[in-house]
């Protein structure tokens, strides 16, 4: 990042100070907030009273910013999920200040990547429980969690290490629903009914999510479904570098070939509510069958056929204690697998597969608050397990042999109350995590495999502070040391991965990664003027990742060049190499005016990342810097917004990348929402109807951090119609 960059970024978060004091003089009907309560970054939890708001906004298309956790987080409420264009965890968050998404299957498979990191660095969760599928180590593989299901999304930008393991290194994403509930409906019953369609692949979707109880008993149950052909495109998908003959490129009509996408999910749960908690279970299953677009994935009709199994488990205890606040658990145990189908030599149908059984356990346990004379003192404690078993078998000899990822962890966190203006946040974490199965060293005997019995302890320390300010200001300063395991794959793979068309090879000799990182931040929730802005330097050492060598591979190792002859795939070796990233986020919402019977306002965005090797060469695959803003007017029952987001060109690249040109993106959207406050049991309380609009210009847009990117478009010109009914 350019001294050029810091400074804009530092005189713009400086700007809005005397902007908010003058603001807040200004208004004479100041905008009173909800406040936005989120439970994903510490396991010492605020509890609001009983009067006030959940956390989702008292209007739609408020700007929710986050003021009372150390870690940085970003908040998708329900309101905005379902005005969203997106059909994937990283299509949601694709705009987010910080926040991309992989793109590798745009709609289907599209892992977000947080602060340039993504894969091994990127937890992704659902209701404070991994998801346990295979997303992490392919680009190829989606995530099975659809936001139909989803009520909202919590994005922690930075580490997330000390609480939830060292594969959170760069953050978390945790997706919350009510499948297993923590109170009765206010009625006893509630339903909600979602549907939508997309002209871009003429797609189709729908989900139903209902909700019951009666006494000690809660219920709750969902079911959805999307399916779309393949996408429109804007231009020709194919750049001259990836074909054979540019002279003769194959023909291509106007849409991205091999593109299209079919998925649903259906999930039962219920819980027993009792004086001070509950304890609930709940049983869920995703399915989805989606086509892999790119060049050769198109020519031998490559897919992916997924399915997820997940049992959960969740509850809280109150007890009426002196000492102990709450106590708290969640488990899990899934079964996942995938195929990978495509025609080659003549066979089509499943060319390798994927499983991953894994089994997670959590509790915590936080205290009374407690003086220790210079502050009020609150702990909470917690223990953490894991284990799971993962697989790759497949026609060429599979990707790995089975192996095993057996962890345990425990880790402390203290929020020190220091006065009313000052908090102060220590914690630590020490993680046991052990590695078993076998890989040979392709390098100098490929043909003899060797077992590996591999152990690390990830050991991990925080430290943050919080200082509110005048005109509703709250400035944050926070320093990490973490450290992470590296994961099976990045150890043991030895062989092809079909759908990304790479000849993977682990290292079982990489080291902890170890990453220290200052994060510096200030924000504003309340008032007219709303707006979050930070910094952050991250200081990697042994940072691990897949290097491009630049040979070609077919079927097995024997095949690669320069010794052999491949062709077909990029040879991956998993290395390790000091890296720095450094970069800032902003994001800011103005209330300019009341108009009519709203009010009207303005909005803006701008990140940047820069990363580096130590001889200041570039690591692969990072996104882009963006600036962007827009207009909106917000009443009780009406929400229109027009904002342009523009992605600078990403040349700052490594030596087998290519050059991604910069694009504008512009959404549109409006909707309109009807409460019937009389409503009869079995009549709709609310009704939301509306439009938006998504890469409305028609641009060619390529995503710099997709590895498809000369081969693969997003989506061009969409406009979804939806429709949700709440009773």
């Amino acid at each position: 990042m350019s001294i050029h960059s810091v400074r804009g970024l530092f005189l713009a978060g400086a700007a809005f100070i005397p902007l908010a004091g003058a603001t807040a003089q200004a208004q004479q009907a100041p905008v009173a907030l909800p406040e936005v309560v989120v439970n994903a970054p510490s396991p010492i939890v605020r509890r609001a009273p009983a009067t006030e708001s959940s956390g989702e906004s008292a209007q739609p298309g408020i700007l929710p910013i986050v003021i009372d956790q150390f870690a940085t987080v970003t908040v998708v409420p329900s309101e905005e999920l379902q005005r969203s264009t997106g059909s994937t965890l990283g299509d949601v968050l694709f705009s987010k200040p910080g926040i991309t998404g992989s793109s590798f299957a745009p709609g289907a498979a599209s892992r977000p990547i947080v602060r340039g990191l993504d894969n091994y660095r990127v937890r992704i969760q659902e209701n404070g429980l991994a998801t346990n599928d295979v997303s992490e180590m392919g680009e190829d593989h989606g995530a099975p969690v659809d936001p139909l299901a989803a009520k909202r999304i919590e994005v922690i930008r930075g580490p997330a290490t000390l609480r939830y393991g060292s594969q959170a290194i760069g953050g978390v994403v945790n997706v919350d629903n009510n499948r297993i509930p923590t109170a009765i409906p206010l009625r006893g019953f509630a339903a909600e009914m979602k549907s939508a369609a997309t002209s871009v692949d003429n797609g189709l979707e729908g989900g139903v999510l209902l909700d019951a109880g009666k006494g000690n008993f809660a219920l709750h149950a969902d079911a959805y479904g999307r399916r779309a052909g393949d996408y429109r495109i804007p231009g020709y998908p194919y750049l001259p570098n990836t074909l054979d003959d540019p002279a003769d490129p194959p023909p291509v009509g106007k849409r991205q070939p091999n593109s299209a996408l079919h998925a649903n999910g259906q999930a039962v749960g219920g819980s027993y509510l009792f004086d001070g908690g509950f304890v609930g279970v709940a049983v869920s299953q995703f399915n989805s069958l989606y086509r892999v677009p790119g060049m050769e994935a198109t020519q031998t009709n490559t897919r992916i056929d997924m399915k997820q199994t997940k049992l959960t488990g969740k509850g809280e205890f109150r007890p009426q204690s002196s000492a102990v606040d709450a106590v708290r658990f969640w488990a899990s145990a899934t079964d996942y697998k995938h195929d990978e189908l495509a025609n080659e030599g003549g066979f089509d149908g499943v060319q390798q597969t994927f499983t991953n059984r894994a089994q997670e356990g959590r509790a915590e346990v936080q205290l009374m608050p407690f003086d220790v004379r210079f502050a009020m003192l609150t702990t909470a404690f917690g223990v953490q397990v894991a284990n799971a078993k993962l697989d790759a078998p497949g026609r060429e000899g599979g990707l790995f042999d089975p192996n095993r990822t057996t962890s345990v962890a425990g880790y402390l966190f203290n929020e020190f109350t220091l006065n009313r203006t000052q908090r102060m946040q220590l914690a630590g974490r020490v993680e046991q995590v052990k590695v078993t199965g076998s890989t040979p060293d392709l390098f100098v005997d490929p043909d003899v495999s060797i077992a590996r019995n591999l152990n690390f302890t990830p050991k991990s320390g925080a430290i943050g502070f919080l200082q509110d300010l005048p005109w509703g200001l709250v400035a944050s300063l926070t320093g990490q040391y973490v450290e992470r395991a590296p994961r099976g794959p990045e150890l043991l793979s030895r062989g092809v991965h079909e759908a990304t068309g790479t000849f993977d090879i682990g290292n079982p000799n990489l080291n902890i990664e170890v990453a220290q990182s200052i994060e510096a931040g200030l924000r504003r929730a309340n008032g007219p003027l709303r707006f979050e802005a930070t910094a952050y330097y991250t200081k990697f050492k042994d940072f691990i990742f897949r290097r491009l060598t630049g040979e070609k591979c077919d079927g097995d190792f024997a095949s690669c060049t320069p010794a052999g002859a491949g062709t077909e795939l990029n040879q991956a070796v998993y290395s390790q190499r000091d890296a720095t990233f450094r970069g800032g986020e902003l994001q800011a919402q103005f209330d300019v005016a009341p108009l009519s019977s709203g009010m009207f306002g303005v909005d803006g965005q701008y990140d940047i990342v820069r990363a580096t090797f130590t001889d200041g060469s570039n690591v692969p695959r990072i996104p882009p810097q963006r600036l962007g803003g827009g207009m909106f007017w917000r009443a009780p029952v009406w929400f229109v917004r027009v904002g342009l987001l523009h992605a600078y060109a990403q040349n700052n690249i490594t030596a087998v990348e290519t050059p991604t040109a910069g694009y504008n993106l512009l959404k549109a959207e409006i909707s309109h929402t009807r409460k019937f406050k009389n409503a009869k049991m079995g009549e709709p309380q609310e009704v939301t109807l509306g439009v938006a609009g998504n890469n409305l210009l028609n641009e060619d847009i390529r995503n710099s951090v997709s590895f498809k990117k000369d081969e693969v478009l997003m989506p061009g010109r969409n406009v979804r119609v939806f429709a949700t009914v709440r009773f």
